[in-house]
């Protein structure tokens, strides 16, 4: 695979993605664009790119705030709506009159159900990687205590003092509580010191923990109140009671997978109750024994199940 490196400036805020694809092709091809979620980077996805470039045009950006694109420091450039807006606009730039099939792994997921229940004529389908569907993972927050307990870290990334968390003792917390996998060797030392230099950017941990500071709402946790309060004060009051969240009507009519590693340390698995009442086109694929790092983890199988998909709807 021969990657090229680009960037194109949407609203004003550069873009830096991966861009690879068959060589010569005969006809055109259908684009797969793939998103990355937190703390990581366009080549999360260097084993899908390198699978799927020999019959599809791939692109994996580098998302706002993150490694070699823009850091806006408006946290409001952040909020969820915002994001939708600029992606969508980012998509038609770099694929200008051709729906493509978005992929997406944990922030990028989140962004992508949103994405493709608004901009669906953006997309021939959509694949969702350990990314609970915001309607699913709110009545979680809501009704789950164990959901609470597992986004519980949410909390620490919203302090005032979180980007002196993430940097310390040489991005510790990054390496020894986010990048937990259910395989030790698929987060090497010098994996991690790769993701060390990309953390490294100037801007890039303060551009990563805008996402968590631009969330709409976000369940107290399970104790503490006290501080829970005065985290609300910090963050305009995103921080609520279970009871005063909203569960979002986000609904789907895109082809869409979902792939789920079900040792996933962030969400649990009841998010994927209930996903058919918001996306009725949806098969779920399960990985026991797999963590929220499913691509590392699983990337054959991941690559054959998305490559099944991707033949069911493409004609």
């Amino acid at each position: 695979m021969s990657l090229t490196h680009h960037d194109i400036q949407i609203d004003g805020v550069n873009i830096h993605y991966v861009e690879s694809g068959p060589q010569a092709p005969q006809r055109p091809v259908e684009t797969l664009i793939f998103l990355h979620g937190f703390p990581e980077y366009w080549a999360t996805w260097h084993r899908q790119l390198d699978f799927f470039a020999n019959k599809y045009r791939v692109i994996a950006p580098d998302l706002p705030g993150y490694h070699l694109s823009d850091k806006p420091t408006d946290t409001h450039f952040y909020t969820v709506p915002n994001l939708i807006s600029f992606m969508a606009k980012w998509i038609t730039a770099v694929s200008p009159g051709q729906p493509v099939t978005l992929i997406a792994h944990d922030w990028g997921g989140a962004i992508a159900w949103p994405l493709a229940a608004f901009h669906s004529h953006l997309f021939t389908g959509l694949v969702i990687l350990n990314a609970a569907h915001p309607s699913t993972f709110t009545r979680e927050m809501i009704n789950n205590p164990q959901q609470r307990s597992k986004s519980g870290y949410i909390h620490e990334l919203i302090k005032p003092n979180a980007q002196q968390l993430l940097t310390q003792d040489n991005y510790h917390y990054l390496v020894d509580k986010i990048m937990q996998s259910q395989q030790p060797d698929v987060f090497s030392p010098e994996v991690l010191e790769t993701y060390r230099q990309v953390w490294r950017q100037p801007g890039a941990v303060n551009g990563m923990l805008q996402y968590y500071r631009a969330m709409p709402q976000l369940a107290q946790a399970e104790s503490n109140t006290t501080n829970n309060e005065s985290i609300a004060k910090l963050t305009q009051r995103q921080v609520k009671p279970p009871s005063e969240l909203s569960i979002p009507n986000i609904r789907i009519t895109l082809p869409t997978l979902v792939l789920w590693g079900e040792q996933d340390l962030a969400f649990v698995n009841e998010n994927l109750d209930g996903l058919l009442h918001y996306v009725p086109s949806c098969t779920i694929k399960r990985f026991a024994d797999t963590s929220h790092w499913i691509q590392h983890e699983r990337p054959s199988e991941v690559n054959n199940a998305i490559s099944d998909f991707l033949t069911s709807i493409i004609k």
